[in-house]
């Protein structure tokens, strides 16, 4: 069994790249005329569609690195890095804009029948950061037990998005500009963290494997 540490770590990571508070308002925008039940199977297939994308990539993205010829530590650094940089975006309120400008871009194109799959399911929810999230961590449990952990995370986060979607309207409200913006900050503070340490462990790694410390 997977340690608590490692389990918390995951779904710290997982949660925060995906971040729900933010997809919030881009949520709104996306179903913007659309009726109550409409939004409710928007929210639904959404979140659907990005679990099975993540534990796709959470099965199988380990295989696919192996067939590329990278190693994990590597994709560790280059992971981390990423992460740190959706981390920057998160902090100084760059991540916001570049989706808002991706949900405007689908409504102007007429995508409303398939906002669920895009651009909610793809690249909001289920993101470059997020996947990149879902493989690390895939590496760091490899047996059946972690695995099985880490899809029962994946849905968890999931399903935390949905419940976000569905109190869309009741959490902007309640969050405000100003609630929205310290939280984003907060998150974004400890998913650079989290990416920093991506990036030690994966040096760390490359180090031992290459004849280093």
């Amino acid at each position: 069994m997977p340690s608590y540490e490692i389990l918390l770590n995951a779904f710290a990571t997982i949660l925060v790249t995906i971040d729900p508070p933010g997809l919030a308002p881009l949520y709104l925008a996306v179903t913007r005329g659309m009726t109550g039940d409409q939004r409710r199977v928007v929210s639904v297939r959404s979140s659907i569609i990005a679990f099975f994308i993540l534990a796709l990539f959470s099965l199988a993205g380990s295989t696919v690195l192996s067939i590329l010829g990278i190693t994990l530590p590597a994709f560790r650094v280059a992971g981390g890095m990423l992460l740190f940089y959706i981390a920057f975006e998160m902090v100084f309120e760059k991540r916001n804009d570049r989706k808002e400008k991706t949900a405007e871009t689908a409504i102007t194109k007429d995508h409303v029948q398939n906002v669920a799959a895009f651009p909610l399911a793809i690249p909001l929810i289920a993101g470059p950061g997020a996947i990149s999230a879902v493989v690390l961590h895939s590496g760091r449990l490899p047996t059946v037990m972690g695995q099985i952990s880490l899809l029962a995370i994946i849905l968890v986060c999931c399903l935390i998005t949905f419940l976000v979607f569905v109190l869309a309207q009741h959490i902007d409200r309640f969050l405000g500009e100003t609630g929205r913006s310290i939280l984003t900050r907060l998150l974004g503070v400890i998913l650079a963290a989290l990416a920093v340490q991506f990036v030690a462990d994966g040096i760390r790694a490359l180090m031992g494997a290459y004849g280093g410390v």
